[in-house]
């Protein structure tokens, strides 16, 4: 095995890999999303932000286990 690939392959590597692509995803509907939120309502631009901030690391951590347990299942 070569060293690239065995780096890929690490957990830590692999947590990464899955966060940065959750992150683009996620970033760019929240920008648009809070576009929308600052033209369309009275709430804070930087509240919903906020809020945003909390609710991804809830949702990311809920992928995170879903992701072992279909790990651990196969």
């Amino acid at each position: 095995m070569s060293k690239l690939s065995s780096i890929a392959e690490h957990p830590l590597m692999k947590s990464f890999i899955l966060f940065s692509i959750f992150r683009a995803f996620y970033g760019a509907g929240i920008l648009v999303v809070t576009y929308f939120v600052d033209r369309e309502t009275a709430i804070p631009w930087w509240l919903f932000l906020l809020v945003s901030m909390v609710f991804s690391r809830i949702l990311f951590r809920l992928i995170k286990e879903w992701r072992a347990d279909s790990n651990d299942s196969s």
